[in-house]
């Protein structure tokens, strides 16, 4: 284990480590307007909601590490409390990381990146018509946490409205995350799709209140198969299988050919159990994973 002091390092090496550590992170594509009315275009990835009621959203435009420089929207919102905190997608990610070029102040990013302006309903900052969601916010706060390079700057933001397209939800009613394809930053060059392979889901313990892994039995807790993600989705589950229902499973064609296969080997008999029902629990289904694994020799 490395542990660093950030107190011992140089900013932009402790900048590097957390940035590279702490991701994936959302991205604020952030439209602001200076006081003479100059439209501003700049994506942070420090950057998250912290509350619905009312729907706050914050994200910080922190001080450059290299120069100590601030930057413009950190400008905008001291002198038009206002802002558009537009969500980006794959299908944009390249003109967002354009945008991010160091213009000099007044030039126009939607230009330089060639997204389109949509005017807002409310507040003065245009929103990008590409983004797959954008939220009109007024500007609550702003709180700088320093002076030297990287210091943060939290821009706190109420949502005064929220645009969506249509194209994002599901037949459900709720915005389908494969539909919106969002991107998040990681650190140096890389971004994180989440897309594809990269979703899964998993129940929220609060629909439940599962047993814990400190119930689990302990042949099944020190499986050398069974991982720790395994053993928090058992763990999960509200009550175990009845002995009526382990005892029916135990006639399912692939448990007596396991039995008959190493009758005379019960490691052997145990690490195949464990092996399947790590397949089935990893598939979803968490109840027949615990029919297996309660098997008896």
């Amino acid at each position: 284990m490395k542990t660093i002091n950030p107190k011992e390092i140089s900013t932009q090496q402790l900048h590097s480590y957390l940035l590279g550590s702490i991701a994936p992170r959302p991205i604020a594509f952030a439209s602001t307007v200076d006081k003479v009315g100059n439209v501003n275009l700049s994506p942070f990835s420090f950057f998250n909601i912290f509350g619905s009621n009312p729907p706050i959203l914050v994200f910080s435009p922190a001080r450059r590490v290299r120069d100590n420089s601030t930057k413009h929207s950190l400008d905008n919102v001291r002198e038009v409390p206002e802002v558009v905190i537009n969500i980006v997608n794959y299908e944009m990610v390249e003109q967002m990381s354009l945008a991010s070029t160091e213009y000099e102040r007044g030039i126009n990013e939607f230009v330089k990146s060639g997204l389109t302006e949509q005017p807002s309903i409310i507040v003065k900052p245009p929103r990008i018509k590409e983004a797959p969601a954008a939220f009109e916010c007024k500007v609550l706060e702003v709180i700088p946490f320093g002076e030297e390079g990287g210091a943060a700057n939290l821009v706190v933001c109420e949502v005064l409205l929220a645009h969506f397209k249509e194209e994002i939800f599901g037949e459900n009613g709720q915005i389908d995350p494969f539909k919106l394809d969002a991107v998040a930053r990681m650190g140096g060059d890389w971004y994180c799709r989440a897309n594809g392979t990269a979703l899964f889901e998993i129940a929220k313990p609060i629909r439940n209140k599962g047993i814990g892994v400190d119930n689990i039995p302990e042949e099944i807790k020190n499986s050398i198969v069974l991982t720790g993600n395994n053993l928090g989705r058992l763990g999960n589950i509200e009550k175990l299988p009845s002995k009526y229902e382990i005892e029916a499973y135990a006639k399912q064609a692939t448990i007596q050919e396991m039995k008959h296969r190493f009758k005379n080997d019960k490691e052997s008999f145990v690490f195949h159990l464990h092996e399947y029902a790590k397949e089935v629990l990893e598939g979803g289904d968490t109840l027949t994973a615990w029919k297996i694994l309660l098997q008896e020799y």
